[in-house]
């Protein structure tokens, strides 16, 4: 059995066919901001202009008759961009006759986490441009134990980067600048229990930066403080919940300083680190047709007439029907 999957809920558009063990194709056509952050509207024409292109070259390494199953990125996500998805892959339900599947984006990256490595009951951190939430399965349903209270990490290393003079993605820039520097500047840790902020920390970077003090150690003392207070609420969900397995997901999750910090974390606990490989951690059509199998094959099916984009859209709404 294989599935098409398509996803495009904010810069990153990407199509994939998947069966049970592997990535069979795989294509995208990022959009990158001329200038400053995400334009939803932008953004959403990017991916009407491109998203015939991508599915173009899928279809010419995959027959559209062998596919079981059409899964795309419900949400969360920014609607202009979730509406273009949705409507090319009821297209191509409707053309191939084939079975549509709804996806949760989360829930997409920690599955296909836990398709890619050994981990089986993980707490798990998600980190990307919009979530940042550590999030655990408790019955038949994933929980979120604790989250951002403003921004997500990513969101925040894109502000920053931005305010620097860097262009859009900026965390790998972020990333790169830090492993330079050399001085630490103390900045806002806020911690509240499981849940944690980042606004007030890009505020005072940016006026590190402002002052004079070099990109290198703002980069750097951003990075080990917001990093810091990602591992501590992992840890804290892990003792909570006892726990002995940490997975890590989501774009900024490519980050190996961030890896670095989580490892050392459960090895003085004596728990299993894991991510998953760097082209599966990123937003990725593959997640969304992994995720799309695994519901179709568990009774799940979307009616075209309840196939509409849900932009909210939480992990706790959906309800595994799988071990």
């Amino acid at each position: 059995m294989i599935a098409l999957g398509i996803e495009g809920t904010a810069w990153s558009l990407s199509a994939a066919v998947v069966d049970e063990n592997d990535v069979i194709a795989i294509e995208g056509r990022p959009y990158v901001p001329k200038e400053g952050g995400i334009h939803p509207r932008e953004a959403s024409q990017h991916h009407s202009e491109h998203i015939g292109e991508i599915l173009s070259i899928i279809f010419s390494k995959v027959d559209p008759a062998d596919i079981d199953v059409v899964a795309f990125s419900q949400g969360p996500g920014l609607g202009p961009c979730l509406r273009v998805v949705a409507t090319a892959a009821r297209a191509i339900a409707l053309k191939l006759r084939k079975p549509l599947v709804g996806v949760n984006h989360c829930l997409a990256h920690l599955e296909v986490g836990r398709w890619k490595t050994d981990a089986r009951n993980p707490v798990t951190l998600y980190v990307s441009g919009g979530n940042s939430q550590v999030i655990a399965r408790r019955g038949n349903y994933y929980r979120v134990f604790g989250e951002t209270l403003d921004i997500g990490i990513g969101n925040a290393l894109d502000k920053l980067a931005r305010h620097m003079g860097l262009k859009h993605p900026g965390g790998p820039k972020i990333e790169e600048l830090a492993r330079s520097g050399e001085r630490y500047y103390e900045l806002p840790y806020v911690v509240k229990g499981m849940d944690f902020s980042f606004s007030g920390m890009v505020t005072a970077a940016q006026r590190l930066y402002d002052e004079g003090v070099p990109m290198q150690d703002v980069a750097f003392s951003f990075q080990e403080t917001a990093f810091a207070m990602l591992t501590e609420v992992t840890e804290r969900a892990l003792a909570y919940l006892d726990l002995n397995e940490v997975l890590l997901v989501g774009g900024v999750g490519a980050n190996q300083r961030l890896q670095e910090m989580l490892r050392i974390m459960c090895e003085d606990r004596n728990a299993e680190f894991y991510a998953p490989p760097k082209q599966l951690m990123g937003d990725n059509g593959a997640m969304i047709a992994y995720l799309g199998l695994l519901m179709y094959k568990h009774g799940y099916e979307t009616p075209i007439e309840e196939s509409a984009v849900k932009p909210d859209f939480r992990i706790e709404e959906v309800e595994i029907r799988w071990d």
